[in-house]
């Protein structure tokens, strides 16, 4: 065998299996650059690299799925493949009954892979080259199918034996684990290139990849681990396109509150909405501000929404709204204000618009506000737009299929266009801060907050602000009103002054927690009502 035994000790002896999440997510080709410099400028050999990828792998698919004794591994090309043949060789050596299905020709294979390749033939692997996919899945009965068949290379539609395999993997019912990124998935838009392996864990190594959490990424990454090999992206001078929010988010937004504070210290938050028959959104929007730690909470709705709004919960302040002279009073308490959730599309939410849009205060807007801007688009400094990706296409011109192909550019536009924290909704929502006129995010609420008349175009200027991105959440939050919930949870944080870009992501990352929460019992059937239970607690992070 190839590895020499001083390495082979000083990989044992080395945790580099699973570490938490980093909040740091870069492109393909950052990734490819971090992988250069531990090679090229700090020594490490790529071999080394490729024996640490297998070690994390195996500790992967032994913990993920502990009773396995059959595994199969696809290698196809690359070092992808290099690594699939290092776990295989590895799995071996645990005991595991292993073999190797090679799609293409192994001899096409160079460098570390081919060296991957060779000490797996010698540590008597089965490897079995090119063939019928399906055959081998069929007459070995694997109970884990590893995928380490294109890797983040696959830059085209995944076509010939390489979509037979993905397909028979698909197929097979079988449990599967990815390396690095599931084969056929773009690793930087997440959209598979004609179809692509739906993978049940995926371990991504040296920095995570922008295409697992972007486009439709979710359904085919499954559980996401990952190993930095040994290679820190510290100090490398790379300026990653996402951030994952994290609990420092949270600490960062809510504070422990003082002994002395009172309901006036918590932030005055006026939501307006509740047209007939839609009081059911403005009345959880509501609530969920008061979850979240909002001292007082007005409502503005018509008349005949307002017992609707007030059954149930007798803290919120629900007033009558006839019209923008109505509202006078209640934005002259108002620290912030919710506009949108159940307005309508009628003339009453379209004047309640007009009147909100040059207050002073900073602004939500979220469902039907985003339609009335769409057809009236402006800029105005110090608000948060919530859209879903059906919205966001409205307010961009394109249409939602455009925005879930290409949804971090797309965040990233909407905040430039409308000169607004952006909040991108969806599996792994984006929060998307404005840039000022130096090309920096703006993280604080501008000087003045007066709507400009007229559509702006992008500011181009300076570099794009790093947008980030919340992993958490589930299915069963999509369904009727978790948007409100959202749109009152970001308004109470707003309320105390957060910045508006930091209210977003926290607000986003509240309410996907809560929603996890909710669906401990099970997704389907899940509803909105019932994450508001679980709000209070991460209103209050440790």
């Amino acid at each position: 065998m190839r590895v020499a035994g001083w390495l082979q000790s000083i990989i044992a002896a080395m945790d580099f299996s699973l570490h938490e999440l980093p909040a740091e997510v870069f492109s393909a080709a950052q990734v490819r650059e971090l992988d250069r410099i531990a090679i090229e400028d700090e020594g490490t050999p790529g071999y080394t690299l490729m024996c640490r990828a297998g070690e994390a792998a195996l500790s992967t698919l032994t913990r993920r799925w502990p009773a396995a004794r059959n595994v199969l591994v696809c290698c196809g090309a690359g070092n992808n493949a290099g690594d699939g043949y290092v776990l295989a060789r590895l799995c071996q050596g645990r005991g595991l009954a292993v073999r190797v299905l090679a799609i293409g020709p192994t001899g096409r294979l160079r460098g570390d892979a081919a060296t991957a390749l060779q000490d797996c033939r010698e540590s008597g692997v089965a490897i079995e080259e090119a063939g019928s996919a399906i055959g081998s899945l069929r007459d070995f009965a694997p109970d884990v199918i590893v995928d380490a068949l294109l890797g983040t290379g696959a830059d085209r539609p995944v076509t010939g034996a390489f979509a037979e395999a993905v397909d028979a993997i698909n197929s097979s019912g079988t449990p599967v684990l990815a390396l690095d990124i599931p084969s056929g998935l773009d690793a930087d838009s997440g959209m598979p290139l004609g179809d692509a392996v739906r993978a049940d864990a995926t371990i991504t190594f040296v920095g995570l990849k922008q295409g697992l959490f972007l486009g439709i990424a979710p359904d085919f990454r499954g559980e996401l681990s990952f190993s930095d090999l040994g290679v820190s992206a510290g100090g490398r001078g790379l300026d990653p396109p996402l951030r994952r929010t994290t609990h420092d988010d949270l600490r960062a937004a809510l504070p422990p509150l003082p002994r002395t504070a009172h309901k006036g210290d918590k932030g005055r938050l006026l939501l307006v909405g509740g047209s007939p028959g839609m009081a059911g959104a403005i009345r959880l929007a509501a609530e969920a501000a008061l979850r979240a730690g909002a001292g007082l909470v007005y409502v503005g709705a018509q008349a005949d929404s307002v017992a609707s709004v007030m059954a149930g919960r007798p803290e919120i302040m629900c007033h009558a709204i006839s019209g923008p002279e109505d509202l006078e009073p209640l934005t002259g308490l108002a620290d912030a204000v919710v506009l949108g959730p159940g307005l309508g599309a009628g003339e009453w939410g379209r004047s309640l618009w007009s009147a909100l849009l040059d207050m002073d205060a900073p602004l939500i807007v979220d469902a039907d506000g985003l339609n009335v801007l769409a057809e009236q688009p402006c800029q105005r400094g110090n608000w948060i737009l919530t859209p879903h990706p059906g919205e966001a296409a409205r307010l961009l011109g394109l249409t939602s299929a455009a925005v879930q192909a290409d949804r971090l550019n797309c965040a990233t536009e909407l905040a430039a266009r409308f000169g607004a924290t952006a909040v991108l909704k969806g599996a792994c929502s984006l929060i998307a801060a404005p840039r000022s006129p130096a090309g920096q995010a703006v993280s604080a609420a501008p000087t003045s907050s007066a709507a400009q008349s007229a559509p702006v175009a992008p500011d181009t200027a300076g570099s794009t602000p790093t947008v980030r991105v919340c992993d958490y959440g589930n299915p069963g939050m999509a369904t009727a009103g978790t948007g409100d919930v959202l749109a009152g949870i970001v308004g109470a944080l707003l309320a105390r002054s957060v910045p508006p870009a930091l209210a977003a992501r926290a607000g986003v990352l509240l309410h996907a927690l809560a929603g996890d929460d909710a669906a401990a019992d099970g997704e389907r059937g899940m509803i909105a009502t019932d994450m508001l239970p679980f709000i209070r607690r991460w209103a209050n992070p440790a």
